[in-house]
């Protein structure tokens, strides 16, 4: 009899033991999908499939009877595979036997976007009466405006928008939960610095991705849209803020280092600062941004594991695997 292939998560796909040749199927999103060229000068498709629950890498030649289909599908399209399990350098990367397109009936079927579609773990609601509160506690009236206009622009989009495309909160509603942590973040650590500027300062961490509401786009798959490759979030950011501060009559000093803010909080060129921090303010929400950026890696990687191993697979934004088994539980003898 043929093996019968069992639908698993990914989560549970990546809890299987590393030795392969697991008969499997899952309901997988494209989530990214590079034609690539190998040495020998053959094209192959460097993939990443997720669902709700992680996300795991593999690759297809160009002489497998899917290449075309997957090439041609693309990235945010949902699609069952079935195949054996592989690993490679300790990663998941399966060797597929059967790909299929899911139609729009089945995509339609109840929970099958609650399987597919990762969300932030802190209820969104919640999330945006924090927000809210933010915005209205800054007591600089000319800068509360300003803020308020900047997200009044962007509207919805910023209820959903992921932070990222796969570094940190890359997924619905992370932009918002990075925000809001930042913000928590940053009124727990202001009594410290008696020389940061609290509005100055709440007001740029609550704008300073908001150019990120353009730079993304997608729905199952986040992608950078055309202006997000053109012009990137910290420009595209600035702009929206420089617009709404102007109408908001937002004095000369406060705007150019309110601008000052959203131009380098990505702390390092190379990261995509347009220039380094050089203000209090600057300095601080650059350091909160990369606290909670990487910590939001660790979160995701804790949420993530199977339970099965010690360490995450490597995070690039840590440059590093996570140590992801719990200590024990410290137990006081009766």
């Amino acid at each position: 009899m043929p093996d019968v292939a069992p639908l698993l998560s990914v989560r549970e796909l990546k809890s299987l033991d590393g030795t392969g040749g697991r008969v499997f199927a899952a309901v997988v999103v494209i989530k990214k999908l590079v034609t690539k060229t190998a040495t020998n000068g053959n094209p192959f498709l460097s993939l990443e499939f997720g669902d709700r629950g992680g996300s795991f890498g593999c690759t297809l030649f160009n002489d497998s009877p899917h290449f075309e289909l997957l090439k041609t599908v693309g990235e945010g399209s949902v699609v069952r595979i079935e195949g054996k399990t592989e690993f490679y350098q300790s990663r998941l990367s399966p060797r597929l036997s059967r790909v299929a397109l899911l139609t729009d009936d089945e995509l339609a079927a109840p929970g099958m976007l609650d399987h597919l579609v990762e969300l932030a773990p802190e209820g969104v609601e919640e999330l945006w009466t924090d927000l809210q509160s933010a915005i209205e506690s800054i007591q600089h009236d000319e800068l509360r405006l300003a803020v308020r206009g900047v997200f009044e622009e962007v509207g919805e989009t910023f209820r959903w928008c992921p932070a990222a495309v796969s570094m940190h909160h890359a997924y619905r509603h992370g932009l918002l939960e990075h925000t809001v942590h930042m913000a928590r973040a940053c009124l727990a650590l202001l009594p410290l610095y008696a020389e940061v500027d609290r509005d100055l300062a709440l007001a740029g961490i609550l704008l300073h991705d908001v150019g990120k509401t353009i730079e993304y786009e997608g729905t199952l798959a986040t992608r950078r849209s055309r202006k997000g490759l053109l012009q990137g979030h910290v420009v595209l950011g600035y702009q929206l803020v420089r617009k709404a501060a102007l109408k908001a009559r937002l004095d000369p000093e406060r705007l150019e280092r309110l601008e000052h803010i959203i131009l380098s909080h990505q702390g390092e060129p190379e990261w995509g600062a347009a220039v380094f921090a050089a203000t209090p303010e600057a300095v601080f929400v650059s350091m909160i941004d990369n606290l909670d950026a990487k910590m939001g890696m660790v979160q995701r990687a804790l949420r993530q594991a199977s339970g099965g191993e010690d360490f995450s697979e490597r995070l690039p934004g840590l440059s590093s695997p996570l140590l992801v088994k719990p200590l024990p539980t410290n137990r006081t003898p009766d």
